[in-house]
């Protein structure tokens, strides 16, 4: 139950940190509402097909999700999500912007 309660916590964190309510994570991820809330407050352990939607939906790592280990490379697959779902010309002004960051960051 303790496990629950602490994945449930981290998938709340991680769909209040995309800004989406219940409904729309729940219609994202195929699964009821109700359910993602019996997950969210602990009462319901996931699926693998499930765990396997959360990561491919939102770029979080199933590590993450399962241990609350951070990576750099949860965040840098969080952005790679977002940056398959742009337009290519979007994608070259990100790089853009990204670039100038770097190379400001650098020169501190």
């Amino acid at each position: 139950m303790k496990n629950n309660l602490e994945i449930g916590s981290r998938i709340r964190s991680i769909r209040e940190g995309m800004k989406l309510s219940r409904c729309s994570f729940a219609e994202k991820l195929n699964i009821s509402e109700v359910f993602l809330s019996q997950v969210e407050r602990g009462e319901k352990s996931i699926s693998l097909n499930t765990l396997t939607n959360i990561c491919n939906t939102t770029g979080a790592s199933s590590d993450y999700i399962l241990f609350g280990n951070k990576s750099n490379s949860s965040v840098s697959n969080r952005i790679l999500k977002i940056l398959q779902q742009l337009p290519p010309e979007a994608n070259t002004m990100v790089y853009n912007m990204v670039s100038s960051l770097k190379d400001l960051y650098e020169h501190k």
